[in-house]
């Protein structure tokens, strides 16, 4: 009878820990049906993003509140970035992203200064005020061959 008793607290020990290990997965896999409750997508379009990619943090104020999920170009060639960001931040409409780096070789992201408009993007739109990336190589360039004006 014991080792009944014993069995059964090991499968009821077992179960929480697969159970735990899942809930584990699901958070740190950012499952797309478990994340998108806490976040939503919006994008901003550039004229160039040379260096940002899927993955890369979205910050306000150097504060993580997001993630670029995609990259894509549109219909007049602009690059799109699409970008989750955490439900609780509220982008104004009158917002500016910009693509920035970390150090001088580091890592590029997107950083968002905040507006001061009422209104805010709604999840799906696009955020057209941008900055782009600085192309280091090519005022290196110029400025190495005499182009610079």
């Amino acid at each position: 009878m014991g080792n009944s008793r014993m069995e059964i607290v090991v499968g009821f020990f077992l179960i929480g820990g697969f159970l735990a290990l899942g809930w584990l997965a699901l958070r740190l896999g950012e499952v797309p049906w478990v994340t998108e409750s806490s976040t939503y997508a919006i994008n901003a379009e550039f004229n160039n993003i040379s260096g940002v990619k899927a993955g890369a943090d979205v910050q306000i104020a150097g504060v993580v509140v997001g993630k670029v999920r995609g990259l894509s170009l549109n219909d007049e060639k602009l690059a799109v970035v699409n970008m989750q960001i955490d439900r609780a931040v509220a982008v104004p409409v009158d917002s500016v992203a910009s693509v920035k780096s970390q150090g001088i070789i580091g890592d590029k992201y997107i950083l968002i200064t905040l507006g001061g408009d009422e209104s805010n993007y709604k999840p799906g739109e696009t955020i057209v005020d941008t900055e782009s990336a600085v192309d280091l190589e090519s005022l290196i360039s110029k400025f190495a061959f005499g182009q610079v004006k």
